[in-house]
């Protein structure tokens, strides 16, 4: 398998194929793989996201390609790699554990299976369960801000807020995300805000936007000045960075104790 050819589709593959050992297999990346940024910088890009290019994909003469269902659209993309006869694996995880269940099936794929299990350890001693004593902040991850987009059940960082502590008010809603009216939000009186926007920069977040919205004065992170940036790269990819979301989630909910 050491001479398999691998284009990526989505950061979170393109990380993983890395932290498996596995980046001289990478043929090609969509345009927002980043990191490593010594991987991706060498290697041709084929669209952004959404916006794939299918036919340069087929240039890059891949053995297999990584993409994903975790967007909406991506059902679109898989449709059109398929038609281009391309051989793919297609990522979905819901969970945190379906998250390595993705690692697991991506290593199989590459040939190097022995290397998931180790991957995946690391990965579960660095976000370890916080014991609670009394009671759980309300914790709204914003994968949007207009409107408002969040997690729900289906979701890995509903499981990584759970761990670090905290509650998502909308984890039985059984969805992967949530668009939320001002009045849900109001109602469920997050704690902490933590924007993760989709596709923005961490450094153009503004915690202003979060406090001129209309009712938003009294909600609890608001009046504790809880409003906190984590880059989507960290919540948002279902990858190895997750660690980092983790240790951020941890930090911002212990804050607000």
């Amino acid at each position: 398998m050491t001479g398999l050819r691998v284009f990526s589709h989505t950061p979170a593959n393109t990380e993983i194929v890395c932290a498996l050992g596995c980046a001289e297999r990478l043929v090609g990346v969509d345009a927002d793989s980043d990191h490593p940024a010594e991987v991706v910088a060498r290697l041709p890009r084929a669209g952004r996201d959404l916006d794939l290019d299918e036919q340069a994909v087929l240039r890059l003469r891949p053995d297999l390609v990584l993409t994903s269902l975790t967007v909406p659209g991506h059902e679109h993309v898989v449709e059109r790699l398929q038609r281009a006869g391309l051989a793919i694996l297609v990522s979905d995880p819901q969970s945190l554990q379906g998250v390595y269940a993705n690692i697991r099936e991506i290593a199989a794929a590459l040939g190097v299976a022995e290397r998931a299990e180790p991957l995946i350890a690391q990965m579960d001693a660095a976000m370890p369960a916080v014991a609670v004593a009394q009671r759980r902040p309300a914790v709204l991850v914003e994968w949007w801000p207009k409107p408002v987009i969040a997690p729900a059940r289906r979701s890995w960082t509903t499981d990584l807020i759970e761990r670090a502590g905290g509650r998502n008010p909308w984890a039985d809603e059984d969805a992967k995300s949530l668009p939320l009216e001002n009045a849900r939000v109001l109602a469920a009186a997050p704690e902490v805000v933590v924007m993760s926007w989709c596709g923005v920069r961490e450094s153009n977040y503004r915690a202003d936007i979060v406090r001129r919205r209309e009712g938003w004065a009294d909600v609890p992170a608001v009046r504790g000045g809880h409003i906190h940036a984590c880059s989507e790269a960290f919540l948002g990819r279902p990858g190895p960075r997750l660690v980092e979301g983790y240790r951020r989630l941890r930090a911002h909910i212990a804050q607000a104790l």
